[in-house]
């Protein structure tokens, strides 16, 4: 299905691409750091399920469809710098100490996720790497473009989730060997806010 001497070079490119420290790992690492391990983890899950859905998206054509919308662009834009600096708030007023706000457990995991999700779903400098970097391995000449296309993004997700998941319960579980007392876990929410407030300057500041 596809070109077996591009998709080695895509497997470097993409290896290069998930060890290099970029905002949806310095988010995962900031839901580890306040929430533990399984927060980390749950948040990198949900990086990986919104990363699939824009390699559905490039599969299908829609990303191109984006490119040629500017507004639908700065809409996805302003939504992700809002909800980055609603994080970052939140993470400032917490006082409480990492995984004490998922005491209750199903549903702060689920936090995590949802949270991870959205952040990549709305960052639209996601689905234009989309199309910059995944058609530079389709080779159109073996047919089935979508097929490898979805195969690409797959194989990314899932490289991804390995980097980030595993990055997502180390920087949990030293949270949780620092945060034994009150100042260090305050000084993890700070950690966490100043992350989102950075991530939202970063969007915010994004040329198309």
């Amino acid at each position: 299905m596809v070109d077996t001497s591009l998709y080695a070079a895509f497997l470097l490119a993409a290896f290069v691409l998930c060890v290099t420290p970029g905002p949806d790992m310095m988010f995962i690492v900031a839901m580890g750091g306040r929430g533990g391990p399984t927060a980390g983890v749950m948040a990198a899950f949900g990086v990986a399920c919104a990363m699939f859905v824009h390699a559905v998206a490039a599969a299908m054509g829609l990303s191109a469809l984006f490119a040629a919308l500017p507004t639908l662009y700065h809409v996805l834009r302003w939504a992700g710098v809002s909800y980055l600096l609603y994080l970052a708030v939140k993470a400032f007023r917490d006082r409480s100490l990492p995984g004490e706000e998922s005491g209750h457990v199903g549903p702060g995991h689920r936090r995590a996720f949802w949270q991870g999700a959205l952040i990549n779903l709305l960052n639209p400098k996601v689905i234009l790497f989309n199309i910059a970097f995944l058609p530079q391995f389709v080779n159109p000449e073996l047919g089935h473009v979508p097929g490898q296309f979805m195969f690409l993004g797959t194989t990314f997700v899932v490289m991804g989730f390995c980097v980030d998941g595993s990055i997502g319960l180390l920087s949990g579980k030293l949270a949780g060997l620092l945060s034994r007392s009150r100042r260090v876990a305050r000084g993890l929410n700070v950690f966490s806010g100043t992350v989102f407030t950075g991530l939202a300057v970063r969007l915010a500041a994004a040329p198309k």
